[in-house]
């Protein structure tokens, strides 16, 4: 065989001829090249084989002659070669780009293609999003990896993809690309549709009233009257005014975590009312030249901030965690902020909380709850935490026992600012009031220390004071 084909090969035969016996369509090529002087790698399981110097190397079905320089064959097994599929090149030499999904984070495997933001045919910018894929935490944007003609999808919405796998391919040229229709073209076409034709129907019809003639001769019976409904008897909407949406993944992954919380913790919660009096005209003084020295507003959550890390330092067991059969005490305080968007409940962290100001605080608290809602916020932004802290008052919310975001052991939840009528020095005054909420992990934090710690955050709150000179 391979005697053959050199002996043809030295006599000029046409390329179609040559290869069409040697190298048949269903081959895998590893390398093909159309410069005299390379080589060509034939992959296959037991071995290489090497085909050097030949000019124009054209696969089956093109018409190119073959002009021979030299030729080497080594080590071929023809048959397993036969059972090889051919691989697509592309035109132009390399005009196909591949967009595969991004890395999305050390502890999130997959996620779902949540939408696409262009559809095919559309022209894209290097580092532009094209779609968008929904994580158990954050949405993450896939980005093409340059500038080009969407050319088609290989993956659906709803799917569940992983790191790597590719979703859609972009010609950088826009060669061979349809463009891509408009909507309405699909309704046209759905309405051009031909009706079945009318003699049918009619033929139909009379069919049916001859059926139904010797029915109709028949006495009817009489109709009974309907069965009175009796009052036990629920009334229920049609099923025409109910809605099966899919959740997201960020929903489940929610839905899950608090559900195992509830199944893991003993959890109980303890109560207390801040009088806000002080908090609020230390606000009033100085929001001015706070926002002329730092740009940013002061908020109350700062001050709540600075009262958990002083209530975490008098308590170091609110801090901690049970972690199988030990006690894991934490010496840093990183308070989570539970913040609702649009899309469902986003954690962030506020690192080294301890080692911060009122400034400094209000900051981070301002960006990442911009990033939350932008949906920009990363992973490792929400990693971690070891307290936790939710303001329903925001939404006005009177009072509530938050639920413990796990592994945490306690979660603090502040309410709405209510003027109340107050007893103060004998006399009954208004008072802006807030209820606060401690939710513990009665298996670690006895009662004495979870209402220890509430107080403390009652007093640094009620008087700020307290925290410059630390008592």
């Amino acid at each position: 065989m391979l005697g053959a084909l050199r002996r043809k090969v030295a006599i000029g035969g046409s390329s179609a001829s040559v290869l069409g016996k040697a190298i048949r369509p269903g081959i895998s090529a590893s390398r093909v090249s159309v410069n005299v002087g390379e080589e060509i790698l034939l992959l296959q399981p037991r071995g290489i084989a090497h085909v050097r110097n030949f000019s124009h190397l054209i696969l089956p079905g093109c018409s190119v002659g073959l002009a021979k320089t030299r030729d080497v064959f080594s080590s071929i097994q023809l048959e397993t070669i036969m059972q090889k599929s051919c691989r697509a090149f592309s035109s132009g030499g390399g005009d196909l780009v591949d967009v595969v999904v991004p890395f999305m984070g050390e502890s999130i495997s997959d996620g779902t293609l949540a939408t696409f933001l262009k559809k095919p045919g559309d022209s894209v910018a290097a580092d532009e999003p094209i779609a968008q894929i929904e994580t158990d935490k954050v949405t993450i944007d896939v980005v093409s990896p340059q500038a080009g003609v969407i050319q088609e999808y290989v993956a659906k919405e709803g799917d569940t993809v992983e790191a790597g796998a590719k979703i859609a391919v972009i010609s950088k040229s826009g060669e061979g690309v349809a463009p891509a229709a408009p909507a309405e073209k699909k309704s046209e076409k759905a309405a051009s549709k031909p009706s079945p034709p009318a003699e049918s129907v009619k033929e139909d019809k009379p069919k049916a009233k001859v059926e139904a003639s010797p029915a109709a001769e028949k006495p009817k019976p009489p109709s009974s009257p309907p069965p009175k409904q009796t009052a036990t008897e629920p009334v229920l909407p049609p099923k025409e005014r109910e809605r099966r949406v899919p959740m997201t993944r960020l929903r489940k992954r929610v839905a899950t975590r608090l559900k195992d919380s509830q199944n893991t913790f003993a959890m109980l919660t303890t109560f207390n009312e801040v009088d806000m009096t002080n908090l609020m005209k230390l606000r009033s003084d100085y929001k001015d030249a706070f926002v002329e020295k730092h740009g940013v507003k002061l908020g109350f959550m700062s001050g709540f901030v600075k009262a958990a890390v002083s209530a975490l330092q008098h308590q170091p067991i609110v801090n901690a965690v049970i972690d199988g059969d030990d006690i894991i005490y934490r010496d840093y305080v990183d308070i989570s902020i539970a913040v609702g968007t649009p899309k469902g409940l986003v954690v962030p962290v506020v690192r080294d909380a301890d080692k911060m100001n009122f400034a400094e605080i209000e900051k981070t608290i301002n960006n990442l709850a911009k990033k939350a809602n932008d949906g920009t916020i990363s992973i490792d932004e929400m990693a971690g935490g070891s307290f936790t802290i939710s303001n329903g008052g925001v939404y006005g919310s009177l009072l509530s026992t938050p639920i413990i975001n796990p592994p945490q052991s306690a979660i603090l939840g502040m309410h709405s600012i209510v003027s109340r009528p107050m007893v103060v020095g004998g006399n009954v005054v208004p008072r802006p009031m807030m209820y606060i909420a401690l939710t513990y992990d009665h298996r670690l934090i006895d009662g004495r220390e979870a209402v220890f710690f509430l107080r403390r955050i009652k007093d640094v709150v009620e008087d700020p004071r307290r925290l410059l000179l630390d008592v």
